[in-house]
């Protein structure tokens, strides 16, 4: 089932029906009012983005939300949140600029507060750790160096990749590949006891002795599979990643690389089920960002 344009549009027509969405959100169905418990219909404030109750209370629904200091229309915002969970390869800012008619700094910015609510770690149903066959893979993002070699990575920024195989995906900016970087992050994302397929590299050398049944192919010698051991899941969520940075953002930097990373897999995890990923990163509004408030 698809959540097409004409289907955002009928559901959120205008700025009214995006901030009752946001008190829905919010409060629920709004039998009574969230601050005062008397019983009775909410009226529109004209003018401002709150409710009244029948005994004077104000209700607003935006506090304590992205949408709280900003000047920009909800009916902006939600198209902004649409394309981004719509597109294959996301929205670059200066799409976001065309499409919703603001500066490039409004757009720059909402564009980054809204990946911080499409971040893993910001989504409160969080599976957990990922379990049966796992693959954990390294990658470098960034740089124009290419090759190998201690220069080539140098110039790039490392990233490690988890996935469930049939389920999830995690990805995570590090600081470097040795084994004492990547095997807490390992163990902390992945249940003990789970097949764990990774390449030759020395840093997953001692995943069995953390309880976890490990497998490995040798990429030097183009092995790709081994029996039922393959990385071939995270190094296609790679491919993905990489062209999609280039092809719409031409490139990012190390400092918001994590933002990107967390978008990407956020489409991934909802793949099976596009139509109501809108839905799930409207039910993140009122969870905080990393950035100021916008002026």
């Amino acid at each position: 089932m698809k959540y097409t344009f004409v289907d955002f549009k009928n559901q959120y027509p205008d700025d009214n029906a995006c901030l009752d969405a946001v008190l829905q959100r919010r409060y629920g169905a709004t039998e009574a009012c969230p601050h005062c418990g008397v019983v009775g219909k909410l009226t529109r404030i004209q003018g401002r983005r709150g409710y009244a109750c029948k005994e004077g209370c104000h209700v607003f629904p935006c506090a304590g939300t992205v949408f709280e200091h900003s000047s920009t229309p909800l009916s902006q915002w939600f198209h902004a949140m649409y394309l981004m969970t719509t597109t294959r390869n996301g929205v670059s800012a200066k799409e976001l600029q065309r499409q919703l008619g603001v500066t490039y700094k409004c757009a720059w910015r909402i564009g980054h507060q809204l990946r911080d609510l499409m971040s893993a770690r910001a989504i409160a149903n969080n599976p957990g750790q990922l379990s049966g066959h796992v693959e954990v893979d390294e990658t470098f993002i960034g740089g124009k160096v290419k090759g190998k070699g201690r220069h080539y990575i140098k110039n790039k920024s490392t990233v490690l990749g988890i996935v469930q195989r049939e389920g999830d995906v995690r990805g995570f900016v590090v600081s470097n590949v040795k084994r004492r970087t990547l095997l807490p992050l390992v163990r902390k994302n992945v249940a003990e006891g789970s097949r764990v397929s990774t390449d030759t590299y020395a840093s997953y050398g001692k995943l069995k002795k953390f309880g976890y049944k490990h497998g490995m192919v040798n990429h030097d010698i183009d092995e790709w599979v081994k029996g039922i051991y393959s990385t071939n899941t995270i190094e296609g969520f790679w491919s993905h990643l990489k062209r999609g940075i280039k092809s719409t953002h031409a490139s990012v930097s190390r400092k918001h690389l994590q933002r990107y990373i967390d978008e990407f897999a956020f489409r991934y995890n909802n793949r099976q089920e596009p139509a109501v990923m809108f839905a799930r990163m409207l039910a993140q509004i009122s969870k905080p960002t990393s950035f100021e408030p916008l002026k």
